[in-house]
Parts: C-alpha cells; sequence; structure tokens
C-alpha cells in the first residue's frame, strides 16, 4: 500500500516539475504516512506535513496549470449540451 500511496505523490511532484521548469521540487515523507513539498533537497518545507489527498491537492494547484486542449467537435458538443429546449 504504501508504493502506491508515494507512486501518487511522486507523479504529482513530477508534473509540477515539468510545468513549472523546476528540476529541484523534492517531496519527502515522515513516518507517519505524511507528505511534505520543499523547493530543492534539504529546503524548508513549504507546506505542514498533508495526507495523500490533501498534498495531492496542494501540490496540483502550485505553478501554472496546463491547458486542456479540446477538438472542434467536443466544442461542438458541449455548446449543444447547455442549449435549451424549446
Amino acid at each position: 500500500m504504501a508504493s502506491s500511496r508515494s507512486t501518487r505523490a511522486s507523479s504529482a511532484v513530477e508534473r509540477l516539475k515539468r510545468r513549472t521548469g523546476n528540476a529541484l521540487w523534492s517531496m519527502a515523507r515522515t513516518g507517519d504516512g505524511l507528505f511534505f513539498l520543499s523547493e530543492a533537497p534539504g529546503s524548508p518545507a513549504l507546506c505542514a506535513p498533508l495526507e495523500l489527498d490533501d498534498f495531492v491537492a496542494f501540490v496540483n494547484g502550485l505553478g501554472p496549470q496546463e491547458v486542456q486542449r479540446i477538438s472542434k467537435h467536443d466544442a461542438a458538443f458541449e455548446k449543444q449540451l447547455v442549449r435549451k429546449k424549446p
């Protein structure tokens, strides 16, 4: 169970590294199974130790966000969904 938890958290940190271009982001795990983030190994933590879901949400909220690409067909479908029936 511990490896799937750390894999999900480390994936979030890898996405943050890719979005920001800063390869020094570092994640650490406490003995209690909580996670925290720092800008570089050995730097002070940017957050208090958090549970997995809270940590992933915190990391996903940092840095520039990726813009989702949608096709013209998806846009037309979305437009039809909000159209009101007579």
